[in-house]
């Protein structure tokens, strides 16, 4: 088990501040990490930073708004000026849901500013401070989005789309240092983002024939693969999107009728 011990050993995780980026921070934490967290408010971090050191371990907050190369410059110098960054956890994103006849020039620069441009950006910042030391790890968070579309999500569908391709070409040119590049791809899980669309029973039961194991996903059930990222567990493992979407992309569609396979 030593293979997914983090002691001491510091991430970074942005968009900590709530659902998916704090429970992988927790893990993270659990496992022996510890933690630099952000969020554009950073008063929002407090509670999270309380709840994160019941696991024993250094929590700092800085405030991040991946739209602004100002912010993220400030951020990663804060972060780095108390320790050394070795995980690297790409997390905040945003979405705006909308057909693609109703999406504004605005809508599309929100959304890829903050998942693909402010998401490069702030991992050419922090490798700045891996590559010396010859080892790092960067994990970008993508979706099944990354590999499906659907429709109402062209801009985020476009945005995740890129993590996954952004991975593999930061994966090619770090990994003759030592670092490795992998992109976390969640499938459907319930989030404050999507909460409207669980709200609406029919569409959730549509949504759970077309996952094999029957279910959305759990906020914990990303634990195991993010330790498993930024571990030595995953040493010759890079550029590569693990999805953790219940079986979603196998591209079933609905429960075939009995007697039918």
């Amino acid at each position: 088990m030593t293979l997914f011990d983090l002691t001491g050993r510091r991430a970074l995780v942005s968009g900590a501040s709530r659902g998916l980026g704090l429970q992988m921070a927790g893990a993270l934490a659990r496992a022996g990490a510890d933690l630099v967290i952000t969020a554009r408010d950073v008063a929002s971090l407090e509670e999270p930073r309380r709840k994160l050191e019941t696991h024993g371990h250094q929590v700092d907050v800085v405030a991040l708004d991946l739209q602004h190369e100002d912010s993220i410059c400030e951020a990663v110098e804060k972060a780095t000026a108390s320790g050394s960054v070795d995980i690297l956890l790409n997390n905040a994103g945003c979405n705006i849901r909308k057909p693609a006849m109703d999406v504004r020039w605005e809508d599309w620069n929100t959304i890829l500013d903050t998942n693909l441009r402010g998401m490069f950006f702030m991992t050419q910042r922090v490798v700045r401070s891996m590559l010396p030391r010859k080892t790092g790890r960067v994990i970008n968070i993508g979706s099944v989005t990354s590999v499906f579309g659907y429709a109402g999500l062209g801009p985020y569908c476009a945005s995740r789309g890129g993590v996954k391709q952004l991975t593999m070409s930061l994966a090619d040119e770090f990994g003759p240092h030592g670092i490795t590049v992998n992109c976390l791809a969640p499938g459907w899980f319930r989030t404050a983002q999507n909460d409207v669309l669980y709200q609406d029973e029919e569409w959730l039961n549509y949504l759970v024939d077309r996952i094999p194991l029957r279910r959305p996903g759990k906020a914990e059930d990303l634990d195991g693969a993010v330790v498993f990222l930024a571990s030595d567990a995953s040493n010759y493992i890079t550029g590569q999107t693990l999805l953790v979407d219940g079986g979603i992309s196998t591209g079933a569609t609905r429960a075939m009728p009995k007697g039918h396979g």
